[in-house]
Formats: structure tokens, C-alpha cells, sequence
């Protein structure tokens, strides 16, 4: 979810925004497609469910890497008709993608017990992943953020 991605849910401080994610799921042995959601409330975790062959998986989301990060520039030494003699100067906090995008866990089990475990990549408010049951089915699966 964005933090992905669910993975890059990300969000300014003190700032709580809330961002739905369509998840569509495919099994890797037939054309069937079964859907579910995903909620990034600004923070590091978050409610997933996904629906598959009627049964319903429900669970948490966890960001396991952001997809976006910051950091401190420090200015240099420059000389020039600004500079009288040259001189350090300025600097500040800048934000940046992760170029390999966000990254997040899933958990998600159903009312019988089972479980689904989920991984997701995302930038850019959209991404993908992979979920497997307890049965060894593999599933691949689209994030789209809900607009």
C-alpha cells in the first residue's frame, strides 16, 4: 500500500488522512479475480480485508519499508558577486521517493481459521504484491488507490 503500499502510506505530521486502496487478486491457476480493501490512515499500519471463493480474510497491514524518505542537505562553500570572500551556506530537509518503493506485510485470517499472508511493493498511490493461503495457493495482486 503506498507505503504502499500499502505498502508508501505516508502522511505529513499531525496531519491524519485517510486513503482507500482497491485490492484486486488473481490465483496464478485460473482467470478468476477476487477482490478487497485496504485503509492507510497516515500511519505504519492499517485495516486489509480480501474476499476470496466467499470467504472473507480480514487482518493488519504493517509498512515494512516507506516509500518515501528524508533527510538534512547542508549547504557548501561557494563564491561569487553574492559572496564577499566566499562562505558556507545554507542547507535544510528534503523528501524523497525511495526509488524501490514502499513495502508492507500482511496478515489476514478468516472466520474458520485460515490464513492469508500478503507482501505488497507501492509508490505513487499504486502497487502489487502477492498473497498465499494455508492451502499454498498463490495469488497476484493490483493496489489501486480509491479516487
Amino acid at each position: 500500500m503506498r507505503r504502499a503500499a500499502l505498502l508508501a502510506f505516508a502522511a505529513l505530521a499531525g496531519c491524519a488522512t485517510v486513503t482507500n486502496y482497491q485490492l484486486t487478486a488473481m490465483p496464478r491457476d485460473s482467470g478468476k479475480l477476487y477482490s478487497g480493501t485496504a485503509t492507510d490512515t497516515g500511519g505504519t499500519e492499517g485495516p486489509i480485508s480480501i474476499t476470496i471463493e466467499n470467504k472473507t480474510y480480514t487482518g493488519t497491514w504493517v509498512q515494512t519499508r516507506p516509500s518515501t524518505t528524508s533527510g538534512y542537505v547542508s549547504g557548501g562553500y561557494g563564491t561569487g558577486p553574492y559572496w564577499h570572500g566566499g562562505g558556507w551556506y545554507g542547507g535544510g530537509f528534503v523528501s524523497m521517493d525511495n526509488p524501490a518503493g514502499g513495502a508492507a506485510k500482511a496478515l489476514l485470517t478468516a472466520p474458520d481459521g485460515s490464513g492469508l499472508r500478503c507482501d505488497f511493493k507501492s509508490g505513487q498511490g499504486a502497487g502489487g504484491g502477492e498473497c498465499r493461503d494455508d492451502k499454498g495457493g498463490t495469488y497476484d495482486v493490483q493496489v489501486r488507490a480509491i479516487k
